[in-house]
């Protein structure tokens, strides 16, 4: 599977840190010419950078539809094409589910649902364009499959990532373009760092790592999962050995939640 990517066009948005880095990097030691997009364009070019040749840092704002426009025509003017799009970018806040308010929910929904929507229509125009059909991978969660009364807003917006996936898929297979999604459940990375320091400040746990332990206690694998265990997933969902996939979300958290 590994020369199947030799020479892919791919963007992974969410880049500059934690999955979305780690899958950056394997796609490129696969072969693939990899965009690492993120709001953050250091955090972006610094992960390119230690990638090497095959990646190239970009900017972009996944919830504003010129931004990503203006990232897709970018990557095809650097690389010729684009053959798959990850639409990984997301955020998350640890609230109490009556403390949820608009503002917040409006915020996570912008980035996690609104982002996927642009994300998957911008890369389908340009794969419709250029023809040939096209990838497109979205990140979704365990928080799409269940709610969690501390994180209403970010398990609305993984459900609308399983949705629009669904939905997507349906639109674009006349096109040749297969949409995917995968569900990572607790994975040890800054975002859950984050999450961890949330948790102590609202007073639900006494000391650091007591979040994420907690939390991981009912995984069936034993422990919670390291962006490494993700990237065997990605990379295959954007490899030729997925071609006979679509609209599915697989579930990729050793075993948190049974579907």
């Amino acid at each position: 599977m590994n020369g199947d990517l030799d020479g892919r066009s791919i963007i992974v948005t969410g880049a500059g840190r934690g999955i979305g880095a780690a899958i950056a990097a394997d796609l490129a030691a696969k072969g693939a010419r990899v965009a690492v997009a993120d709001i953050d364009r250091g955090a972006a070019e610094t992960v390119a950078s230690a990638i090497g040749g095959r990646a190239r840092g970009f900017a972009v704002d996944v919830g504003e539809r010129t931004s990503v426009r203006a990232l897709v025509a970018d990557v095809v003017g650097a690389f010729g094409r684009l053959d798959v799009m990850f639409n990984n970018a997301g955020i998350s806040k640890t609230l109490p589910f009556m403390e949820t308010g608009e503002a917040d929910f409006e915020h996570i929904m912008r980035v996690n649902g609104l982002g996927v929507l642009i994300g998957t229509q911008e890369a389908a125009r340009q794969m419709i364009a250029q023809g040939g059909g096209g990838k497109i991978v979205n990140t979704a969660s365990i928080a799409g499959k269940q709610g969690y009364p501390l994180f209403a807003a970010y398990c609305a917006s993984k459900f609308a990532v399983v949705a629009l996936t669904q939905a997507a898929a349906r639109a674009l297979a006349e096109h040749g373009i297969t949409v995917n999604a995968f569900a990572p459940g607790v994975v040890r990375t800054e975002l859950w760092k984050q999450l961890d320091g949330e948790f102590m400040g609202l007073g639900l746990t006494q000391q650091a790592g007591q979040a994420i332990d907690e939390f991981s206690s009912s995984i069936l694998a034993g422990r919670a999962s390291l962006p490494a265990d993700i990237v065997g997933t990605t990379t295959f969902l954007a490899s030729a050995a997925s071609d006979y996939m679509t609209g599915q979300t697989v579930m990729i958290d050793g075993g948190m939640v049974l579907t």
